[in-house]
Formats: structure tokens, sequence, C-alpha cells
């Protein structure tokens, strides 16, 4: 199966309330590798890789969030495949 990559920004309420571990979570259900850190002005950033179908499932989930979260938007853009073993919180 095809590898892609996708990276994505997402704002508003986001840090604080476990967004990094619920896309860990849902990441590893999903087989994809990757990682997410927070920056600094609030936002989290989201990198993984694998199948298009599964990509589309983690982007769907990143515009909901843990139950504390609120979603206020998400940037999504196409990226190279790196090679990673995992998906690790930064």
């Amino acid at each position: 199966m095809q590898q892609q990559a996708k990276h994505w920004t997402i704002r508003g309420t986001v840090q604080g309330v476990g967004f990094r571990y619920f896309v860990q979570r849902q990441a590893s259900a999903l087989a994809l590798k990757g990682w997410t850190r927070n920056l600094d002005n609030g936002d989290v950033e989201v990198y993984a890789t694998g199948p298009e179908n599964r990509l589309a499932e983690l982007a769907s989930a990143l515009h909901r969030g843990p139950d504390m979260a609120q979603v206020r938007g998400v940037d999504e853009r196409e990226a190279a495949v790196e090679t990673l073993s995992g998906f690790s919180v930064r």
C-alpha cells in the first residue's frame, strides 16, 4: 500500500487538554507513524505517515479532538514521507 504523509496544525483550545495523547492513541490505533508536539503559539502540530484512507481517519479525529478541546481550525498540507518507528509525543 502506498505510503503518504500529512502535516497538520490544529488551532483552538488544544494545549493542556490531553490533545497530543489523544492524537497518539488515534494514530497508534490506525497503525500510523509520526509525531505530535505543542507549539509556542498555543497550537498543536501533527505529522503522520501511512495509507491515505487512515490519514483521512486521523484528520477527522483532529477536527474533533478530545472532550476538553475546542478545535477552531485545522490546516492540512502534504508532506514528505519520513521513515519513523511508532508515533511519539514530542
